[in-house]
């Protein structure tokens, strides 16, 4: 008896075959998304950490420093403020000068104590707006031209003294400047008066510095200032003036 021949497609599985594929696929399924659930934590953590700002230097990121660090902010000729800085103020030892109101208590006991003591410290200039110091900055520019100097020498002279617009602490809210009521002059003799000797040895206990030392005006930019008080905070005051520093070197900027 003959045999019949079958004919059999070498191509087409088994339906066994189809059947152990279901479930292969579906372990593969189940690895991928384990490894990729614990991957993307890693990673994220990896972009947040490897992408942090220095805050306190405007010029590393383009932005004003955050709210932070406000006690800490730095302003001179290459830091200038946004044209739209404008800080809430508050009154201070009722001479109609105006202080930054985050700091204003500080400034206001710091000057009570003063007096407790039997001194006369007098606030000649704390908070200006930007007109105000574009006026005082013309003035001292027409001084130096009166005294002969050229127009563009007069410029550089004067921001010696005076910081051009946008540049001034004093337009931050966070700078006083400070002198005896008995000698108001601001000449580098101030540093002579009982109240700026007071001053240079308690100002870190109320969270100020002096912001303009005499050996650091090739990193200020501003000559010897002996009776100008910036508020940093007691933490970064007390760090500064123990080490001798500027702020500019305090915050490597």
């Amino acid at each position: 008896m003959s045999r019949k021949f079958e004919y059999r497609n070498p191509r087409r599985r088994p339906p066994h075959s189809r059947l152990l594929l279901i479930p292969c696929l579906c372990i593969l399924g189940c690895l991928a998304v384990v490894l990729i659930a614990f991957a993307m934590p890693q990673a994220s953590a990896y972009f947040v950490e490897s992408w942090e700002p220095d805050i306190r230097d405007s010029s590393q990121t383009g932005d004003f420093p955050q709210e932070e660090e406000w006690n800490l902010t730095l302003v001179n000729s290459r830091h200038p403020l946004p044209e739209n800085y404008s800080p809430e103020l508050s009154p201070i030892d009722g001479n109609g000068e105006q202080f930054d109101s985050r700091a204003s208590g500080s400034l206001q006991a710091m000057l009570d104590k003063m007096r407790e003591e039997g001194l006369s410290p007098v606030v000649c200039s704390g908070y200006r707006s930007r007109e105000l110091q574009q006026t005082l900055f013309d003035n001292r520019v027409e001084r130096c031209l009166d005294e002969g100097i050229a127009q563009e020498d007069a410029v550089e002279e004067a921001s010696r003294y005076v910081a051009q617009p946008g540049t001034s602490e004093h337009e931050l809210g966070l700078a006083a400047d400070i002198v005896s009521e008995n000698y108001q002059l601001l000449v580098e003799e101030q540093e002579n008066t009982a109240e700026q000797q007071w001053l240079m040895e308690h100002c870190t206990e109320y969270g100020f510095i002096l912001r303009y030392p005499k050996d650091k005006t090739d990193l200020t930019g501003v000559s010897y200032e002996p009776w100008h008080y910036r508020y940093v905070g007691k933490e970064a005051a007390q760090e500064i003036m123990t080490q001798g520093l500027c702020l500019e070197e305090y915050l490597k900027a």
